[in-house]
């Protein structure tokens, strides 16, 4: 192998490199470096080196791999195995047939998911860079486990909002109509269309939570998505849910996941409009519920716009306390990565107060099994997840 460029970094960044953050920002870039999104340079911090993938577009300039060698297909397949093995509890207890298999920094292999369908795999990527993997992480999956396709999703280039695309890589494309089970629950999962790779896989375990409150209660789950929150409502014995999704083709779905599961979707309410104007409205109508999910998308793509986040969040827990009935519950959530637990609980102390209640926590948690965080890279700590008792202030 010829000589690797060799970044050298500011002294400053060396405990936090040592420890094993795996981001390198390009502020902290101070050579001039000609090469290719996703050649492998050498960093060196002091007397810390480390290898990683450079790139020519992302704020993060070069995402570190490994401190003792350039990875190949060998390094590669011990980390999707290592992954793989660390699910084993997910798969002995028969939990689901869709989970994350790799989670990107939390499993060391950074800017990279793939989440596990049965036995397709979809693979989302989150740098140019990255390309330069994709060949061996493909033969790591398919020596790993029996799959019988892997697809790849990805975003236009730079923009959030485009329409997420899909396409084959390897084995045979998954049916339009494919069925997962989680937790004895069933649920269609479109890997072809919509938002996260087909599911959101990460509230598997508060969903299972929220089934155990709802029995007798009157529901409403906003951002219901396909409905998951719902049918864990309804099969705890809900006696009305009502979900609203501003996307009418995931309310739609939303419906089939109830008759797919036995139950009667006409016996339950499914709204395709903004969430935030359905609260205006329910709030002026006096309209109250005796459990409210929340499960926004993230209101913050980098940390120019967390002010801004907290502030949408802020508005949309208050305007959902108005619409708690005395005693019953909030079910909220946040997947913005720049908010920050604390950050998360503190706008809740403030938007009960704006609402003229009291909350009182009675399950705070975050992410399950296959979305690990190491201790070195809290910010892969994303998913806050609080239910809370509604109280008046008395």
């Amino acid at each position: 192998m010829s000589r690797l460029f060799e970044v050298t970094l500011p002294a400053s960044l060396r405990p936090k490199l040592a420890q094993g953050h795996p981001w390198v920002y390009r502020e902290a870039i101070t050579q001039d470096v000609k090469l290719p999104s996703g050649a492998w340079v050498k960093v060196r911090c002091g007397n810390f080196s480390a290898f990683g993938l450079w790139d020519n577009s992302s704020a993060i300039a070069i995402r570190i791999f490994s401190q003792h060698q350039v990875p190949d297909a060998e390094w590669l397949q011990a980390r999707v195995q290592e992954a793989w093995e660390n699910r084993a509890p997910i798969r002995e207890r028969q939990q689901t047939t869709a989970y994350r298999w790799l989670f990107g920094e939390g499993d060391g292999l950074p800017g990279i998911t793939v989440d596990l369908y049965g036995q397709f795999a979809v693979i989302q990527t989150y740098a140019e860079s990255l390309e330069t993997l994709k060949p061996m992480l493909i033969e790591a999956l398919c020596k790993t486990t029996k799959l019988k396709g892997v697809l790849e999703r990805w975003r236009g280039e730079g923009d959030e909002e485009s329409p997420v695309k899909s396409r084959l890589v390897w084995g045979n494309m998954p049916p339009r109509n494919l069925v997962i089970t989680e937790h004895g629950l069933r649920f269609r999962a479109n890997l072809f269309e919509g938002q996260k790779t087909g599911l959101f896989l990460d509230h598997r375990e508060n969903r299972r939570l929220m089934q155990d409150w709802c029995s007798g209660k009157k529901v409403l789950n906003l951002f219901s998505y396909t409905g998951a929150f719902s049918v864990y409502a309804a099969r705890g014995g809900a006696a009305k849910v009502v979900s609203c999704d501003i996307a009418a083709a995931a309310t739609a779905d939303a419906r089939q996941n109830f008759e797919l599961n036995g139950f009667d979707a006409w016996e339950h309410d499914f709204l395709s409009e903004d969430c935030f104007e359905l609260l205006t409205r329910f709030v002026a109508e006096g309209q109250k519920f005796d459990i409210v999910i929340l499960d926004p998308p993230s209101f913050a793509h980098n940390r120019k716009n967390v002010y801004a986040a907290l502030r949408g969040y802020e508005k949309l827990n208050r305007l959902a306390l108005q619409c708690v009935a005395p005693g019953g519950l909030l079910a909220t959530a946040s997947c913005t990565a720049y908010v920050s637990p604390d950050m998360f609980r503190d706008m809740l102390a403030q938007a009960a107060m704006s609402a003229g209640k009291r909350l009182l926590l009675q399950h705070d948690a975050g992410q399950p099994l296959d979305h690990p965080v190491p201790v070195h890279f809290m910010e892969g700590r994303y998913l806050k997840f609080v239910l809370a008792r509604v109280l008046d202030i008395p």
